[in-house]
């Protein structure tokens, strides 16, 4: 089970085909996406996430708002039975809104990242088999993803140790100093989309996405606004097609040091002629993200993190300055 895409319809919605259209890439795209893409995982991807500290998760609440989360624990947390499923041994970290979106049959983008080595890859996925131990997630699309402005860390899970049993989160509607604070100095953070029509279409359905940057790549313009570049990548433009049909968008920012993470839901609009794009060589567009609401979950994160080296790629992508 390793050929590609293999079912007659394309692996892209209409959102993420009008993208790869405004981009010149439509055909290569698409025949390089049913080469890559699959609807169950090769073996090699399933010997990858079995060896995974965390896996980051996209899914969407009642009110239609995508979040990005985090599921961790200590090495062999995660299995693949088989090529279709991924089974989890672990609950939501606490304060975490994956505590409130997972249900059965809930739409989930995967994003499996290996920090150490840069290796990632991703998945959309159905979630089934939820019970107090963990949960599955039925596998839909599957494919790798480049290394690119991935930083290196090591993760040495060490559970409850970290404080997690005294983790707790708060609920804010603006971004405050602490936010700030950590976002300003943020070289990684996570992005969550999702888009679904009245179709069973294998293209529907959330996604969640690395995004890396030199510190100060966010720029923080208010209590409620933030803007970054959006760097080149596969082309697939899974996040960009989302928010082309569906603008509401999930942040999340990690603060390595102290274990805390910052959740952020909104709306994000793709600035496509933005003169600050020159700052930053091979950024294709600017994203502004709007807050609506704002979750930290304090001392939640659990592990001991261990920075190494900056992707080589930053040193050319530029700066606000």
């Amino acid at each position: 089970m390793t050929e590609g895409w293999t079912h007659e319809a394309s692996p892209f919605h209409e959102g993420e085909k009008a993208i790869q259209e405004r981009a010149g890439v439509a055909d290569r795209a698409e025949m390089l996406a049913r080469r890559v893409v699959r609807d169950h995982m090769p073996d090699q991807h399933r010997e990858f996430y079995e060896n995974l500290p965390f896996l980051v998760l996209g899914s969407v609440d009642e009110e239609g708002r995508p979040w990005a989360s985090l599921v961790a624990g200590p090495q062999g947390f995660m299995t693949a039975p088989d090529a279709s499923r991924l089974s989890i041994k672990a609950s939501p970290l606490p304060g975490d809104p994956l505590a409130m979106t997972l249900k059965t049959g809930a739409q989930l983008g995967v994003l499996g990242i290996e920090p150490a080595t840069r290796r990632r890859n991703r998945m959309a996925g159905n979630a089934a088999n939820i019970s107090d131990d963990g949960f599955d997630i039925e596998v839909v699309q599957a494919f790798g993803n480049c290394p690119k402005f991935i930083q290196t860390r090591d993760f040495d899970y060490i559970g409850n140790d970290t404080g997690t049993e005294s983790a707790f989160a708060e609920e804010n509607m603006t971004l405050d100093a602490a936010a700030h604070s950590l976002i300003a100095a943020a070289d990684t953070f996570f992005i969550a989309s999702s888009y679904s029509d009245e179709t069973s279409s294998l293209t529907n359905g959330s996604d969640v996405s690395h995004r890396g940057g030199k510190p100060g790549f966010v720029k923080i313009e208010d209590n409620k606004s933030l803007l970054f570049p959006d760097f080149t990548g596969n082309k697939h433009f899974n996040t960009i097609g989302n928010l082309l049909l569906n603008p509401k968008a999930g942040l999340t920012f990690i603060d390595f040091d102290t274990n805390d993470i910052l959740f952020l839901t909104g709306e994000a609009e793709v600035l496509w002629d933005d003169e600050r794009l020159e700052n930053f060589e091979g950024a294709e567009r600017l994203i502004r993200f709007k807050l609506d609401m704002l979750i930290r979950s304090k001392n939640s994160l659990p592990f001991q993190v261990t920075f190494n080296e900056f992707s080589p790629f930053l040193s050319k992508t530029g700066d606000w300055a």
